[in-house]
């Protein structure tokens, strides 16, 4: 049997996709893969997920170059999510210029940003 056999996609043919900075163990994103993008990520060592907005394969780091470099990846207990363990080039993940996507916490009911924009998104998508 095919590892990619093992996986168990969802209806939509998907499995959800946790990156993690493989140093500080910081989660960076969340993102979603299907068959293909798992399989382009285990080759290349790069993290490749499926954007469902765009319905096609998405390459970290494409526009941005702010690569997800593979070090490992695993399957959870219940083999519904993928992680990746990953270094997170230029240290951006998040397409607000800053280190992780969870840059938010909620603070006496309300959402607080407590992260810093490293880098302007308008620098980094210039067209």
């Amino acid at each position: 049997m095919n590892w990619l056999d093992e996986v168990p996609w969802n209806g939509d043919g998907l499995i959800a996709a946790v990156a993690q900075d493989a140093e500080s163990g910081r989660v960076l994103t969340v993102a979603w893969m299907n068959r293909e993008a798992l399989k382009q990520t285990a080759e290349k060592s790069e993290a490749v997920y499926w954007s469902r907005s765009r319905r096609k394969l998405w390459r970290k780091g494409e526009q941005s170059g702010h690569v997800q470099k593979v070090r490992e990846l695993r399957l959870d207990c219940d083999a519904d999510t993928i992680l990746l363990q990953v270094e997170q080039v230029g240290g951006i993940a998040c397409h607000t210029g800053r280190e992780s996507c969870f840059y938010r916490k909620l603070e006496k009911g309300s959402w607080v940003t407590t992260d810093p924009v490293l880098k302007d998104p308008t620098d980094i998508y210039k067209k």
